[in-house]
C-alpha cells in the first residue's frame, strides 16, 4: 500500500528491566535517589554528580 514506508526493525534491543525499589532507587523528600547498585548497572557517570556515584564524580 505504501512502498516508500520503511518496515520496522524487530531487531531491536531489549527492553530493560524495570526499576526495583530500595534496590535501584528510593524516594526522598519526593525525588528519586538512585543507588550506587542502580548507577553500576547502568555502566556509565551522567556528569550530574549524583548522591551515590560510583565513578568518582566530585561534589561541589
Amino acid at each position: 500500500m505504501f512502498p516508500f514506508r520503511k518496515k520496522k526493525d524487530k531487531t531491536s534491543k531489549p527492553k530493560p528491566a524495570p526499576l526495583q525499589a530500595d534496590k535501584d532507587y528510593y524516594i526522598e523528600n519526593g525525588y528519586y535517589v538512585f543507588t550506587a547498585h542502580y548507577l553500576t548497572k547502568r555502566g556509565y557517570c551522567c556528569g550530574n554528580k549524583c548522591r551515590h556515584c560510583p565513578y568518582g564524580e566530585e561534589k561541589k
